[in-house]
């Protein structure tokens, strides 16, 4: 892969873990139950608000590390698709007061940790594997 590709896949982690990794912190300092409660509303498994640390904490962390790259972007885009349906659900696609989509941010997000999937974490990580989805 050109130095090019892998400086973008570089940037890619660092700004999608690391922009995240605030929202994943915010969640955890401001307590968990508007999550359980909104699971329980859906009709979901209150047990369920644990992929919220582990898909906006300890992913975040592995990509900026650039451990297990495409697991943990794998992680995050099925937390963002639970955040989709659970914080915007048919609102996800309506224009807000700005213009944008409702779910925009975690449709970026979702989108992110879809191409790292796929792309791998590429060149600069710190643990690389030789193992399938674990590169």
């Amino acid at each position: 892969m050109k130095l090019n590709s892998n400086l973008g896949i570089l940037l890619l982690r660092m700004s999608t873990g690391g922009l995240l990794l605030f929202h994943g912190v915010s969640k955890l300092t401001h307590g968990h139950d508007f999550i359980k409660q909104t699971l329980a509303e859906k009709g979901l498994p209150t047990f369920l608000w644990i992929g919220v640390p582990v898909g906006e904490v300890l992913a975040p962390l592995l990509l900026i590390l650039g451990v297990f790259p495409r697991i943990s972007g794998l992680m995050i885009a099925i937390v963002m698709l639970f955040a989709l349906y659970l914080a915007h659900g048919m609102s996800t696609f309506t224009l807000n007061e700005n213009g944008g989509l409702d779910g925009e941010l975690a449709l970026l997000y979702m989108f992110a940790g879809l191409a790292l999937f796929f792309m791998g974490g590429g060149k600069y990580v710190i643990y690389k594997s030789n193992k399938g989805l674990l590169k």
